[in-house]
């Protein structure tokens, strides 16, 4: 068994603090949104502290989970730099897959933020700001969930440009707590 450990201990290096600190911020986030969500919904928590305005509240908590978004990304890049790379995700192929995921997930979450809107976004749903209407157009013909999936497609994309297993395991813990987090929104 541990010869087994051993063979991955050269793709990926888990004594790096900075694994560690990305996949707690990797797990943190959704958690914390959907706490916080749940109190506004439940409780009012944020409109409350904003006077009673739902909207200020929203906005607040959009700045928030943007900035704490921004901050997981910048952990995740750091875990990937403290990390080993591996020969097969240096290839020019890998980087090809690289650019087109990162494209492909920046289009989806983009465009899906573009349709949505600030408050239809950043949880505005649970604030009592509702759509007139479901968004059914580009990216939401294409999948239900395209700010996860684009997600992880530009997490993993961004693994394979720097060539590094660990963002890969990092992107598989992504997705999995998205995919938790989607049985609590849906």
């Amino acid at each position: 068994m541990s010869k087994l450990l051993s063979q991955y201990d050269s793709l990926v290096d888990f004594n790096q603090k900075s694994l560690l600190v990305s996949a707690i911020s990797i797990g943190f986030n959704p958690l914390f949104w959907n706490i916080v969500a749940r109190q506004e919904y439940k409780n009012k928590v944020l409109t409350k502290l904003f006077g009673g305005d739902s909207r200020r509240g929203c906005y607040f908590l959009a700045v928030v989970i943007f900035s704490l978004g921004i901050f997981r990304d910048a952990l995740y890049e750091r875990a990937l730099r403290d990390q080993p790379a591996h020969p097969l995700l240096q290839t020019k192929a890998s980087t090809y897959a690289a650019l087109s995921l990162i494209a492909a997930g920046n289009v989806l979450v983009l465009s899906s933020m573009w349709a949505l809107g600030v408050t239809g976004t950043y949880l505005g749903d649970y604030f009592g700001i509702l759509m007139n209407d479901r968004v059914t157009s580009f990216p939401f013909n294409v999948t239900d969930s395209p700010m996860y999936y684009g997600s992880t497609l530009s997490f993993f994309g961004t693994a394979l440009w720097f060539g590094k297993p660990a963002g890969v395991l990092l992107t598989i813990q992504i997705l999995a707590v998205y995919l938790i987090a989607l049985r609590f929104e849906e």
